[in-house]
Parts: structure tokens; C-alpha cells; sequence
């Protein structure tokens, strides 16, 4: 049996009340569509944001590790530099070399010869210290690129040799003599596949380091996406729910002003 009371108005409680889940969830809509975040706080998906922190650490990990490798790739490219200009001062070694070696070449002609032999080997050493190729700079060569347990590192499978002339076993040539001349021909050829070795240790790590960026760089992409998928606010979603939530305010108001007129309208009994 209905009844009429001015001490409980339960119309206007259960509007209140479901006014309070519209407010809240209108709250909810605005905060995502306003950061362009689904998750916000802890309890908006507790277990999602773990996961989607976990893939937020990785990616931060990833970039750095491409950012690593891009620096490992231009240090190559320097030593590349400095290989490629040794091998042309080798050649230029080795001509002046046949050049002495000729029974016909004077003695005053090796000695001119021999000057720009010892001038060769100084520039050899002058570039593979600027290439970080001389046994001081040591040339091992080690880039972090990954948080794979395991497979971390790009590194040479032996220490990049040094190709300074001592290195490459020439500074003690001597072409001042033909019998100098010749012995140093046969200590050049031996550099130059020395240089060619070390020249494809160096290729091989570039080659390595680029395959890793481009890995890298398709596994961050994945990475951020599926991050995205769980920490992002679907903004057409959230517009909607924005617009549904809106009119049950509306609504919600206007139910609780007739509650409460209701109750009011007791009074004309008293008349």
C-alpha cells in the first residue's frame, strides 16, 4: 500500500544515489578523454597497468639499445674510414717497394723513395690512431642492444687487431736498399691481408648492427602498440560514454527536482 512521508523521501535517495554512479562515471569519461589515458590510476585496471608498465620498460630499453647501436654503427664507419685510406697507403707502400727493388733505380732514387716510404707508415699511424686502430686505443669492440637475457650484446668474436705499422708488422721495412726493397714487398702483402681481415671483422659487425636496429626498430613498434592497446582511452568510446553519462545528469537532476517536489506536495493534505 502506497503511503506519504516528509521524514524519508526514498524517491530522492535512489535519485541521489543513482545521480552519485552518473557523476562518477561522467568524472571517469572526461579524465580519459581529457590525458588520453584508459588507465589513469591503479584502479582503473589494476592488472592491466602492470602489464602495460612492463611494455613501457621494455620500450624504454629497446630505444636506448637502438640508440646504442646507431653509436656502434658510426664508430665502425670511422674505423671503416681509416681501413679503406690504410689499404690505399699499403698500395702506395708497395709500388714505391717494386719501384726500389729494380736493379736498374739508383741509389739516390731509393733514397727519395725510401723518404716517402717512411712518410707512408707515419700517416698508417697518424689514421689508425684517429680510427681508434693503434694498440693504444684499444679496439675491442662490445654494444648493448637488447634486454633478452642472453642475447645482449653485439660484440667481436676477438679483439679488432690493431693496424697501425706496427700492427701490421711494416715499421721495420726498409727500402733504402733493393734487398730491403724486396723483403719489404713480401711484409706488405702480408699487411694488406691482415688489413683485409680486420676490414671484414669490421664489415661484419656493421652488417650485425644494422640486422639489430632494423629488429629492434620492428620490435619496439609492437611493443608500443600493444602498450598502447591496454593504457590508451578508445576516444570514440569514451565519447559516447561522455554523451550518455551527460543526459543521465540531466536527467538525474530533473528526477531528483520532481522527488523532492513530490514530497513537498504532502503539505496540501494539511490545508
Amino acid at each position: 500500500m502506497a503511503s506519504f512521508s516528509v521524514v524519508s523521501n526514498i524517491a530522492s535517495m535512489n535519485a541521489q544515489a543513482n545521480l552519485l554512479t552518473t557523476n562518477v562515471g561522467l568524472n571517469k569519461a572526461l579524465t580519459r578523454l581529457s590525458s588520453g589515458f584508459r588507465i589513469n590510476m591503479s584502479g582503473d585496471d589494476a592488472a592491466g597497468l602492470a602489464v602495460a608498465n612492463r611494455y613501457r620498460s621494455d620500450v624504454a630499453i629497446i630505444s636506448q639499445g637502438i640508440r646504442n647501436a646507431n653509436d656502434g654503427l658510426s664508430e665502425l664507419q670511422i674505423k671503416d674510414g681509416a681501413l679503406n685510406n690504410i689499404s690505399h697507403l699499403l698500395d702506395r707502400l708497395a709500388t714505391l717497394s717494386t719501384q726500389s727493388a729494380s736493379g736498374h733505380t739508383t741509389a739516390a732514387q731509393r733514397t727519395i723513395l725510401a723518404q716517402e716510404a717512411t712518410d707512408l707508415l707515419a700517416e698508417i699511424n697518424r689514421e689508425a690512431e684517429i680510427g681508434g686502430l693503434d694498440a693504444d686505443a684499444g679496439v675491442s669492440f662490445s654494444v648493448f642492444v637488447s634486454n633478452d637475457a642472453g642475447n645482449e650484446t653485439i660484440s667481436s668474436t676477438s679483439p679488432i687487431q690493431d693496424v697501425d705499422a706496427n700492427g701490421l708488422a711494416i715499421n721495420a721495412i726498409n727500402i733504402s736498399t733493393q734487398a730491403g726493397a724486396q723483403a719489404a714487398i713480401t711484409s706488405i702483402a702480408t699487411a694488406i691481408g691482415t688489413l683485409g681481415s680486420v676490414q671484414g671483422q669490421v664489415g661484419t659487425l656493421q652488417n650485425r648492427l644494422q640486422f639489430a636496429i632494423s629488429l629492434a626498430q620492428s620490435q619496439l613498434t609492437n611493443k608500443k602498440a600493444a602498450e598502447s592497446r591496454i593504457r590508451d582511452a578508445n576516444v570514440a568510446e569514451e565519447s559516447a560514454n561522455m554523451t550518455r553519462f551527460n543526459i543521465l545528469s540531466q536527467t538525474g537532476i530533473a528526477a531528483l527536482a520532481q522527488a523532492n517536489q513530490a514530497s513537498a506536495s504532502v503539505l496540501s493534505l494539511l490545508r
